[in-house]
C-alpha cells in the first residue's frame, strides 16, 4: 500500500500527541540506543530525540516517501527503508518505539517477543496502536466496500487481528519485569467532514483506495464523506469531533 508523507502530515499535531503521551510514560533509564519502528515522516522520531538527547537513534519505515520526509526534517538522525517484520538490531537497544505501526502487521504473538529480544537489559518496548475498528470511520468504509457498487472491486478488506489489553498483558508479563497498559480515546476537533475524510485518506483508507483508479477513488471518497456526515454529526459551529481510541503498551525487560 503506498503511503504519502504529505497526506499523513496534514494532521501532524493530532497524530503526534499519542507519541508524546507514549514516550512520556517510558521509565527513566539511561538510553544509548533507540529505534523508531514505522517512523513515518519523522514526527514520532522527533519526540524520541527530544526525550533522549545524545542517544543514537534510528528511524525505520517501509515507505520510501516517508523516509525522504523524515530525513529532510531530521538530517542528523539515521533513517532507513526497512520492513519491521525483518528488522533485527545489530546490538541491543534501550528503547524500541512503535507508534501506530504494528497494527498493520500480523502475528503479534510472535512479533512482540521478537521485538523484546532486541532490547538490552532494562530496555523498553513502547507501542501505541489504534483501537478504532468499531468506530464510525471504519464502519462506514466497511459498509461501502460491501455494497453492491463496490463489492465486485473491493470485497471484504481484511485487517490483521487486533487484540485487547488483557491479551497483551498475558503475552508480555512472563517475558517482562514490568508491563504498563492503558487505553485512551482522543476526541480530535476537525473543521468539517471533509477533514475526517482527509485524515483517513492518509492511513486507514489506503487498502480501500489502492485498487481504484482516479475516477473510482473520487467516487468512493464522495460516498465515504456522505457516510461520515451521517455517522458523525457536526457540532453547532460545524466542528466534527473525531473519536479515536488507542491502546498503549510499555513493556520493560
Amino acid at each position: 500500500m503506498p503511503w504519502s508523507a504529505r497526506q499523513y502530515s496534514r494532521f501532524e499535531d493530532q497524530r503526534t500527541r499519542p507519541a508524546r503521551d507514549l514516550v512520556a510514560a517510558i521509565p527513566d533509564t539511561r538510553v544509548h540506543r533507540a529505534v523508531d519502528l514505522g517512523c513515518g515522516p519523522g514526527n514520532s522520531t522527533a519526540v524520541l530525540a527530544a526525550r533522549y538527547r545524545g542517544a543514537a537513534i534510528l528511524g525505520l519505515d517501509s515507505s520510501a516517501d516517508m523516509i525522504r520526509a523524515a530525513r529532510a526534517r531530521l538530517p542528523e538522525i539515521a533513517f532507513e527503508v526497512a520492513d519491521i517484520t525483518d528488522w533485527r538490531a545489530d546490538a541491543p537497544v534501550d528503547v524500541i518505539l512503535a507508534n501506530a505501526s504494528l497494527q498493520w502487521l500480523p502475528d503479534h504473538a510472535r512479533l512482540y517477543p521478537q521485538l523484546l529480544a532486541q532490547l538490552a537489559e532494562g530496555g523498553c518496548l513502547a507501542v501505541q496502536t489504534p483501537d478504532n475498528l468499531d468506530t464510525p470511520p471504519h464502519r462506514v468504509a466497511r459498509a461501502l466496500a460491501a455494497s453492491a457498487r463496490w463489492a465486485p472491486t473491493l470485497g471484504e478488506i481484511a485487517h490483521p487481528p487486533r487484540h485487547p489489553a488483557a491479551w497483551y498483558h498475558a503475552l508480555l508479563t512472563p517475558l517482562c519485569r514490568r508491563v504498563d497498559l492503558w487505553r485512551t480515546t482522543y476526541f480530535h476537533p476537525l473543521p468539517d467532514h471533509g477533514a475526517v475524510v482527509e485524515w483517513f485518506e492518509g492511513a486507514a483508507l489506503g487498502p480501500y483506495l489502492a485498487p481504484l483508479d482516479d475516477g473510482a477513488r473520487r467516487e468512493f471518497l464522495d460516498a465515504y464523506r456522505a457516510g461520515i456526515a451521517q455517522a458523525l454529526p457536526a457540532q453547532a459551529d460545524g466542528t466534527v469531533l473525531l473519536p479515536f481510541p488507542r491502546l498503549f503498551v510499555v513493556a520493560q525487560v
